[in-house]
C-alpha cells in the first residue's frame, strides 16, 4: 500500500521500500520542495512500464499539477493504453547540471537532479482532460494556450491524458566538485566542473506563416 502524505510532507519521498536510495544514499533528498522544483524545471520525462516480460520507456512531455504529474499521448499508443488500464508505471525526470571532470575516468561523474515517481495513472476526461492539456501547454511555453485555437473533438478523442499521483517518489541530487583520492591530486590533469545549461534559442518562423506576427518572448 502506498503511504499517505504526512503532515511534514516527507512521507513517500524516498521513504518506501521501493524508493529508498541504496546507491550513494547520502545523495537522497526527502523534502517535497526539491521534488516539486525538479518536476517544475523539467519538460521531458521518461515513462516506463513492463509489457509481458519486456520493459519499455518513452520520452513524454510532462507537467506537475499540484500533487500529480500530467502526461499525454495518442490513444493508439500501446504504452498509454496499458497505463490507462491501470498498469504500474515509473516516470523519471532528470536535469543535467554539469559534467564533473576528475583526474581519472573512474572518479569522473555528473552533477544532476533526478526525480522518480512510481504509481498507477488515472485517466482524465472532459473538462479535466482539457484543463490538463492547458496545464501541460502552459508548462512548456507559458502564455501559449490563449493564442492557440481550441482542440477539436477529433483531436481530443485521439488523445489520452493521464495523471500520475506524487504519492511514492524518490529524489536524488548530485552536486559539487570532483572527489578524487589524495593520491590522484599530483597528476597534471585539469579537474573541475563544466556546467550544463539549457536555454531557448531564437524563434524560427514557419515558412508557411501567412501573417506578419512577432515571435513569442520566452
Amino acid at each position: 500500500m502506498v503511504p499517505a502524505l504526512s503532515g511534514d510532507g516527507t512521507e513517500g519521498v524516498g521513504r518506501t521500500a521501493r524508493t529508498r536510495v541504496r546507491r550513494l544514499p547520502d545523495l537522497a533528498v526527502h523534502d517535497r520542495a526539491t521534488l516539486y522544483a525538479i518536476l517544475d524545471a523539467g519538460r521531458v520525462g521518461h515513462l516506463a512500464i513492463v509489457d509481458g516480460d519486456q520493459p519499455y520507456a518513452v520520452p513524454v512531455a510532462c507537467a506537475r499539477d499540484g500533487e500529480r504529474v500530467l502526461v499525454h499521448g495518442s490513444t493508439g499508443s500501446r504504452l498509454f493504453r496499458h497505463l490507462a488500464a491501470g498498469a504500474p508505471a515509473c516516470l523519471t525526470v532528470t536535469l543535467l547540471d554539469g559534467l564533473v571532470l576528475a583526474r581519472s575516468a573512474f572518479a569522473s561523474s555528473m552533477n544532476y537532479r533526478c526525480a522518480m515517481v512510481l504509481g498507477r495513472a488515472a485517466t482524465l476526461d472532459d473538462e479535466a482532460k482539457l484543463a490538463a492539456l492547458e496545464r501541460i501547454t502552459e508548462h512548456l511555453l507559458p502564455g501559449r494556450w490563449a493564442q492557440l485555437r481550441p482542440p477539436s473533438a477529433k483531436e481530443m478523442a485521439a488523445t489520452l491524458v493521464l495523471a500520475l499521483p506524487l504519492a511514492e517518489c524518490s529524489v536524488k541530487v548530485s552536486a559539487g566538485p570532483p572527489d578524487d583520492p589524495d593520491e590522484d591530486l599530483d597528476h597534471a590533469v585539469w579537474a573541475g566542473v563544466v556546467p550544463v545549461v539549457e536555454s531557448l534559442g531564437a524563434p524560427e518562423p514557419d515558412p508557411a506563416l501567412r501573417f506578419d506576427l512577432p515571435p513569442p518572448e520566452w
